[in-house]
């Protein structure tokens, strides 16, 4: 989907939750809160929740009307979180390298940003990633559906602290998901 479907969805009200992935959840409830990314935050339902915990946020979509909705809310919320347009795509946001001790990329799938994000997260950093399952017809996978156990192939040397795939626990989404939360060593 582009960034003006997606503004556009945002604008309309869609994909609004204030709440927070059940998997960022449950993989960050006993983290010490650090430096986190939350990459293609959207309106910052996940930056908002680690924000609230103290962690220090770093949230970047290429929406603006997003990034637009995630401000209103950190103010609203009396939060401190830096937050930035950037098309992943076009490189207009590079992750530095061991920088955080927390990365986020719930939903969002660019294979090519993959490597950067391993090299971002620090030793004994944690990795959450979820991204839509291809389905059957589709072995290769898809520009925005990992293949079965392809996430897991990314991270063969990183301590893997869950690995899921097939239907969402999330009632927002309605296509199969992989879920991969890993340490680095």
């Amino acid at each position: 989907m582009s960034l003006l479907q997606w503004n556009l969805r945002y604008r309309a009200g869609e994909h609004l939750s204030d709440i927070p992935s059940p998997l960022v959840e449950r993989f960050t409830a006993d983290l010490v809160a650090g430096d986190a990314l939350d990459l293609a935050s959207g309106p910052g339902r996940n930056a908002l929740y680690l924000a609230q915990r103290g962690w220090r946020v770093t949230a970047v979509d290429g929406s603006p009307i997003a990034i637009g909705i995630l401000r209103a809310r950190a103010r609203d919320k009396q939060l401190t979180l830096e937050s930035q347009i950037a098309d992943l795509e076009r490189e207009q946001f590079v992750v530095q390298p061991d920088s955080y001790d927390l990365i986020c990329d719930c939903y969002y799938l660019q294979r090519d940003l993959i490597p950067s994000l391993q090299a971002g997260v620090r030793p004994g950093g944690v990795l959450i990633v979820i991204a839509h399952l291809a389905g059957p017809e589709e072995p290769e996978g898809t520009p925005t559906r990992v293949r079965p156990g392809e996430l897991r192939g990314y991270f063969a040397d990183w301590t893997v602290l869950h690995d899921y795939e097939g239907q969402p626990t999330e009632s927002c989404h309605q296509h199969a998901v992989a879920e991969l939360v890993v340490r680095k060593g």
